[in-house]
């Protein structure tokens, strides 16, 4: 459960980045300073600081799973994918 609630942290931040984008392609951006603050901190933490995550992630997955996959889970999670997962020896990732 824990970790259910962890990820979903990253995907509201990924829906709040959406809506901004779609609200914005309608001709009404976000106007409120500090909703537009958080979307544009948002922004930074999920595409930048979860790209800057991968190669951790590459190493924590250590070839359990593709490393395409890897990528793709850690952008949409971010760290909450990549440390969640069980080792080969069943202990938590670092």
């Amino acid at each position: 459960m824990r970790t259910a609630a962890l990820r979903a942290i990253p995907v509201l931040g990924w829906l709040y980045l959406a809506y901004g984008l779609m609200v914005a392609a309608k001709g009404r951006p976000i106007r409120h300073r500090v909703a537009r603050g958080a979307w544009w901190l948002d922004a930074f933490l999920s595409v930048v600081v979860h790209a800057a995550q991968i190669p951790a992630a590459l190493r924590a997955a250590g070839g359990t799973r593709s490393p395409l996959s890897t990528a793709a889970l850690t952008m949409v999670f971010g760290m909450t994918w990549w440390k969640t997962q069980p080792t080969t020896e069943g202990e938590d990732a670092p």
